[in-house]
């Protein structure tokens, strides 16, 4: 099945946000407890002002997937460096689609002029670490339980790729 990915736009909003709801509710990787509403779309759209991020589309022009990178941190010293976000939809994870929308926002990084990129994954996401090994992340440090989700404690393990 052929995607393509498309700037991120407000008509994203809700199909977005049904989808990080989906692991919001089901999983380790979205990290509230809770559903969050529509209007939380926009803050994703303000943590990533400036920096690459996309909507993934199937060959309908259904939404199945979203990314983004955002600042590491608002300290110029440390303007090359972002952290990631991205979700694939259900029932399309597995064929290569988180491939491709990391591969999109690794060269809208590099025109960007960053030069490193930073995932923070939930322990308990064992399909999430297994992706960043994958695809070229290392896994640099581990902040021992200091989540906890449904009661239960997660440790957040952050891995680095440098560009």
């Amino acid at each position: 099945m052929t995607a393509f990915i498309t700037p991120l736009a407000l008509d994203d909003r809700r199909a977005i946000i049904d989808i990080f709801n989906h692991y919001v509710e089901n999983s380790f990787a979205a990290y509230p407890e809770e559903k969050v509403p529509f209007a939380f779309y926009d803050t994703f759209l303000r943590m990533s002002t400036g920096f690459p991020r996309g909507t993934m589309r199937d060959e309908k022009g259904e939404v199945i997937g979203f990314g983004l990178l955002r600042p590491y941190s608002p300290i110029p010293t440390f303007s090359a460096t972002a952290e990631i976000s991205y979700f694939i939809k259900p029932g399309y994870t597995g064929q290569g689609k988180g491939a491709a929308l990391l591969q999109y926002l690794i060269e809208g990084a590099v025109e960007k002029g960053i030069q490193t990129i930073l995932a923070g994954v939930s322990s308990l996401n064992e399909g999430s670490l297994r992706f960043h090994q994958k695809n070229g992340f290392v896994e640099c440090g581990r902040f021992r339980n200091i989540g906890r989700k449904w009661g239960r404690p997660f440790d957040v393990v952050y891995f680095q790729r440098i560009l």
